[in-house]
């Protein structure tokens, strides 16, 4: 397992890339690989977002992560996890956050992956302000993953 939080930009695919090339241990031992990869809209509540500032408690925010995870691995057959999460200012269109799974079989790494980001939206202490064209505020309540 993995946990980073970054300001810098994010690039997912070259961080799959480096991850699963220094995974030499589960060489050969995985089915399956499930990758989510979280981007910023240009909108919330029908208004236009230009920016968002994400702020994050270091030392807790990880520590929930890895709770997550450790949960996650106790109701699914997972082989490993990567999470990467940006804080600081975002734009419209950058990567915010990085979730790849590894399993044996496909339904695990699907599962376990919507399972972490979905706790992650719940119970991650991370704090966003949107920037409006005429103001700010900040978000108190996250969109659903499922869209009905």
């Amino acid at each position: 397992m993995k946990i980073k939080i970054i300001e810098a930009e994010l690039n997912p695919w070259q961080e799959m890339e480096h991850y699963q090339a220094n995974m030499t241990t589960l060489s050969g031992k995985f089915g399956a690989t499930n990758i989510f990869v979280g981007t910023m809209r240009d909108f919330n509540e029908g208004d236009v977002v230009t920016s968002m500032t994400l702020e994050h408690y270091s030392g807790m925010t990880e520590k929930q992560l890895a709770k997550i995870i450790e949960k996650t691995e106790q109701q699914y057959a997972i082989l490993d996890v990567l999470l990467i999460h940006r804080v600081g200012l975002l734009l419209p269109n950058q990567p915010i956050v990085l979730i790849a799974v590894w399993a044996v079989h496909r339904g695990d790494a699907f599962d376990a992956c919507r399972n972490i980001m979905e706790a992650l939206k719940s119970s991650a202490p991370f704090w966003k302000k949107e920037n409006l064209i005429e103001g700010s505020r900040w978000v108190t309540k996250n969109t659903q993953g499922y869209q009905t």
